[in-house]
């Protein structure tokens, strides 16, 4: 291909984070330019880290227009130019395989990068350089960066960096990635590679008796010269020859008349076929010719500049996965690998979030000193709605410790090298339900016996390659145990299941990972059977000390996308349930008779005060203010202290400290007692008022509106309501309870007991002589039904924005609401019918649940693994060996 000595620059709509002017002339001189440098090569090679040593921390995270795998840039100065650097999906080939070679080819072909660094694995330099001669056939400015050169020296392999840039026809720099060894010079050479007059012709590679196909498909292609503005014709029938789709679009998009092309592809195609079959049954294809050629010259290659030591010499890596990789060993290991993250990035990243909330906590009382005041008994609508956003943030935000700490172990885990070693373990059982080896870390996060979360969850699932079963690890995550549940599964076993509460959590803990097994298994094979497959071909990486600069880089650079991309979202679902839990509000009659007690219970604290030296002032606006004023004394006192809540009284309410903090005055300390009196009265009618605003409001409509639909999994309006606002948190459902079940009578009791009481009085009101005591067996067969529910049930609000962040599609994101909805429902109101109809008990029929749905995953497991089934098995290499395998 030939560079001419200007070109015309890529519009800021093409490449938007190069900010590059529009259409302007640039001249490849010796003047300062702005460079556009993709950085590529393949998994495991060091290329994030020598990503962030290039940019430092000048980076930028997005996705692919119309994909979701991340599209990381950066930018850096060098030698008077500016580099915009784009970090390309690391992959093994050029091919359409995959999305991540479809997303890497397309940048290469449509945004025609000014140079390509190529990062090989001096340690593994074949497996390298399938991509190198890839690049080089393309006819790309290619340097290559090569790294690790200290793991190959250590385990006795030298490369000859001279003879390997003779031999590609490229600049080599010997780098050492995570140290910033040789990043200098790598910069220079991008610099001189952009700066030389003309580049090294494509690379090519001799494809045997391909070869006259080649010939007469570039003879086809000569008529359309503008093609050679895309890509080398050679490179173009190749890929043709091998019926590469996108090759095949490209030919149709410039090419006026592209039937007697392709007329001329399959021709070709077919007389190759014809000529090299080895019998009626077998052929050699295209694609297999073109492959082994390729090997052929990579190992060309090789011989010629590799020296490595005696067969005998096995490296650290190797001696190191002899037990990793034990049979006996490697579950073991990997348990501990899994509770260690589990440990670290869930419990110990919830336990610092007492240290966060006190934090988020001042911010939000720092958000209610400036909006305004509260009233009585009704707040302005600006107070109600930005408490809200304010809180659903915070929400969100908590969670940011346990990020920084989930993305810095995962770094370690991809830097080290185990996390390949995990995929391999796993993948030969997941695969079978149609999820993938690295399916396991995304269930361990979002809880796969309890206490995890389903937010980070998904967010893991990102490094997944097949397509499928990345769909069915997103969409079945959230029935993981999340730290959330357990709070109503406690309550439910507490109060239902006091006798066998062991027992049922034992079930509820695993039955959800059973669950999510039938489930992945179900969508694969119907919604997702479209998706993309990926045969499972892991070669796994040299072991590697990770930097603290590379983890902790990654770490933040994670948890602020996530900050970003939630956070901006939340907002605007917040306010959607604000609004439903607010409209229309209480009728005219019901605010009457609100008005009428909160006016009595002002008026016994007048007369509490009367004679006193305050009582005139505590009268209309300012009774409003003191009333606040003792409610945040009170929760300033109980968060920090008498300290801390005198300095508050000081700073905001010094006007009436001596009632807030009274001495031995007799008139303070009086009014005192007749304010906290107040005050509690107040706290009934405000809670009062919510719950009735809860039952009228447009989601306590739905709740009664279901009930029909509900009532035979046992479901009232009340449990409606409470499962419907668990949405936004799952926390929230047994807050909604304890306020539902409040009647004003029995307020001292706990939520416990008064579920309790309620169950026995609809067991007596049934009579059914099947009831179990202790909230009657109907009531104990609606707890269950609730649990199953509340296991298969929609992810948090949190998880479906995650979802939508995840899969780049409003549609999945519904669909992740609907089908748990469906499910669950469908699976609670079957329990329930059958336990009533047969007179089962709810343990009993808990067990005969669990085991059918662990009788179905023990038989979809056997009958998937008979052969010609699933995905192919995995063509791994254990060690990182010059003889491994290709796949």
């Amino acid at each position: 291909m030939t560079w001419w000595p200007w070109r015309l620059t890529l519009t800021r709509a093409s490449y938007p984070n190069c900010h590059r002017p529009t259409m302007a002339v640039e001249t490849r001189g010796g003047a300062a330019r702005r460079l556009l440098v993709a950085l590529g090569g393949q998994q495991n090679a060091g290329k994030s880290t020598l990503f962030n040593q290039l940019t430092g921390a000048r980076q930028h995270v997005a996705n692919y227009p119309g994909v979701t795998v991340d599209k990381k840039s950066g930018r850096f100065d060098h030698a008077g130019h500016t580099v915009d650097l784009v970090d390309l999906p690391g992959t093994y080939g050029l091919t359409s395989f995959s999305l991540e070679e479809r997303v890497a080819r397309d940048f290469l072909l449509l945004e025609r990068p000014d140079v390509v660094a190529n990062v090989v694995d001096a340690a593994s330099l074949r497996r390298s350089l399938r991509l190198t001669v890839q690049l080089r056939e393309l006819g790309l400015r290619v340097v290559v960066a090569l790294n690790m050169v200290d793991v190959a020296t250590r385990n006795g392999v030298t490369v000859d960096a001279e003879t390997l840039a003779e031999r590609l026809g490229a600049r080599v720099v010997p780098t050492i990635g995570r140290r910033g060894v040789g990043v200098g010079a790598l910069k220079d050479a991008i610099v001189a590679e952009d700066a030389t007059d003309g580049a090294a012709p494509p690379l090519t590679i001799d494809y045997g008796a391909l070869e006259p196909a080649i010939a007469s498909v570039c003879a086809a292609l000569a008529p359309t010269p503008g093609l050679a503005d895309h890509c080398p014709p050679r490179w173009l029938a190749v890929r043709l020859l091998e019926d590469d789709d996108e090759a095949v679009r490209l030919v149709k998009t410039h090419v006026r008349d592209p039937t007697p092309v392709l007329d001329a592809v399959a021709a070709a195609r077919a007389a190759f076929e014809a000529a090299e079959r080895v019998s009626v049954a077998e052929r050699v294809s295209v694609a297999d010719q073109v492959a082994s050629c390729r090997e052929r010259a990579v190992r060309a290659i090789e011989h010629d500049v590799v020296r490595r030591p005696g067969r005998g010499d096995r490296s650290w890596s190797e001696r190191i996965d002899t037990v990793i990789l034990n049979r006996w060993a490697a579950p073991a290991v990997l348990l501990a690998v899994i509770f260690a993250v589990y440990e670290l990035s869930i419990v110990q990243g919830y336990a610092l979030t007492q240290y966060t909330w006190p934090a988020l906590a001042w911010l939000r009382a720092g958000a209610a000193e400036l909006l305004p005041a509260p009233g009585f008994l009704y707040d302005p609508l600006v107070r109600g709605l930005g408490l809200w956003l304010v809180d659903s943030a915070n929400t969100l935000l908590n969670y940011v410790p346990i990020f920084l700490i989930l993305f810095a172990v995962i770094a370690v885990l991809e830097d080290s090298g185990y996390m390949a070693r995990i995929a391999v373990i796993l993948d030969r059982l997941l695969h079978r339900f149609g999820l993938h080896g690295q399916s396991t870390l995304p269930y361990i996060l979002s809880g796969v016996f309890a206490g995890g979360c389903a937010v980070p969850g998904v967010m893991a699932t990102k490094g997944i390659p097949d397509q499928r079963a990345r769909m069915a690890t997103i969409l079945t995550a959230p029935f993981m145990n999340c730290l959330a549940k357990v709070p109503l599964y406690t309550l439910l076993l507490g109060v239902f299941f006091a006798d066998a509460m062991s027992l049922m959590m034992f079930y509820i803990a695993t039955i959800t990972l059973l669950a999510a097994l039938l489930v992945a298994k179900l969508l694969s094979v119907t919604v997702l059977r479209g998706y993309e497959t990926a045969p499972f071909i892991m070669e796994l990486p040299h072991y590697h000390w990770p930097t603290v600069r590379g983890v902790a880089l990654r770490a933040f650079e994670r948890t602020w996308v996530y900050i970003q991309k939630v956070g901006t979202v939340v907002i605007a679902v917040a306010v959607v349930v604000f609004i439903l839990l607010h409209l229309p509000g209480l009728d005219r009659a019901e605010q009457q008779a609100f008005e009428v007690r909160a006016t009595a219970a002002i008026a016994d604290f007048q007369a509490a005060i009367a004679g006193t030296p305050y009582a005139e002032r505590a009268r209309g606006p300012a009774l409003v203010t003191l009333a606040n004023a003792y409610v945040v004394h009170r929760a300033a006192r109980l968060a920090g202290g008498r300290q801390a809540a005198d300095a508050v009284v000081a700073r905001r309410f010094a006007a009436w400290r001596d009632v807030l903090v009274p001495g031995r005055d007799r008139a303070a300390r009086t009014v005192n007692r007749a304010l906290r009196r107040l005050t509690s009265a107040r706290r009934t009618i405000r809670r009062e008022m919510r719950e009735t605003r809860i039952e009228n409001s447009l989601l306590g409509r739905l709740g009664r509106g279901l009930e029909p639909v509900t009532r035979a999994a046992g479901f009232d309006w009340k449990i409606n309501v409470a499962l419907l606002s668990s949405f936004a948190a799952r926390e929230s459902s047994v807050a909604t309870l304890g306020v539902l079940f409040q009647d004003g009578v029995d307020d001292h009791l706990t939520l416990e007991q008064r579920l309790a009481r309620d169950g026995a009085d609809d067991a007596s009101d049934a009579g059914n002589a099947g009831d179990e005591s202790g909230g009657g067996g109907r009531t104990a067969l609606m707890a269950l039904a609730v649990i199953l529910f509340f296991a298969l049930y929609p992810p948090c609000l949190a998880t479906t924005i995650m979802v939508r962040v995840q899969t780049g599609s409003y549609r999945w994101m519904a669909f992740s609401i609907l089908f748990p909805t469906a499910l669950g429902l469908g699976m609670a109101s079957l329990a329930y019918s059958i336990g009533r109809g047969l007179g089962i008990d709810a343990v009993s029929l808990m067990t005969a649940i669990y085991l059918a749905a662990l009788a179905a995953v023990v038989v979809i497991g056997i009958a998937s693994d008979r052969p010609g089934r699933g995905r192919p098995e995995p063509a791994v290499a254990a060690r990182p060996t010059p003889d491994a395998a290709a796949g």
